[in-house]
């Protein structure tokens, strides 16, 4: 029964993505039908690339919760050095690996596991942009930001995907502000920093 709620209702998903920018710009991009899967519409991807810029050239980026791989393949399509992809849901890896063999994406390395789990093992400051869109009403969302933050370079970044708003205050406890922020539809995205030491700006 719970296998058979994985892939309930799923007639109104997408089937494919686009690549918005870059050198795989207009690729369209296959989605496999899934309960849970909700890739990360055009319109959004073309705001956030506007805030982080256009040149990904050099940077490693994290996609803590693929799905479809339209964000990683975003950024791996305008030059990013390091793309990694972590997905736990078995057809979204299988199909990320598709994807990934048809754009010949040799910057992206695509892992099966739960993304809450093995970031908690990885080693920090790996990562100058770090994408998070998991499913959402994930009442751990808040919680698991300084897990993500831990994994940030000194001038990093977090893209988050909710449902709602994320409080500033509730940001704040996190040691994390809100730098950017839009709504498309039913979709909040925020463009997070990390706050700096007050000692440090004091310097």
């Amino acid at each position: 029964m719970k296998k058979a709620l994985r892939y309930r209702d799923t007639r109104n998903a997408p089937q494919q993505v686009c690549i918005v920018g870059g050198d795989w710009k207009r690729t369209p991009l296959p989605v496999p039908r899934g309960d849970g899967l909700r890739p990360t519409p055009a319109r959004v991807r073309e705001t956030l690339f506007n805030w982080l810029g256009q040149d990904m050239t050099g940077l490693c980026c994290l996609d803590a919760f693929a799905g479809s791989g339209a964000l990683g393949f975003e950024a791996a399509s305008r030059g990013a050095r390091r793309v990694l992809m972590i997905e736990n849901f078995a057809l979204a890896v299988r199909q990320l690996r598709v994807n990934q063999a048809k754009l010949q994406a040799d910057t992206v390395e695509i892992v099966k596991a739960n993304a809450r789990h093995l970031l908690t093992r990885m080693a920090p400051g790996e990562f100058n942009i770090i994408f998070l869109d998991p499913p959402f009403n994930s009442v751990w969302l808040m919680d698991f930001l300084p897990v993500a933050a831990r994994l940030l370079v000194p001038d990093g970044v977090i893209y988050v995907e909710n449902n709602t708003s994320l409080s500033a205050d509730a940001l704040a406890t996190k040691k994390l502000v809100c730098v950017r922020q839009a709504k498309v539809g039913t979709v909040h995205y925020h463009l997070l920093e990390l706050i700096p030491n007050l000692g440090e700006r004091n310097e």
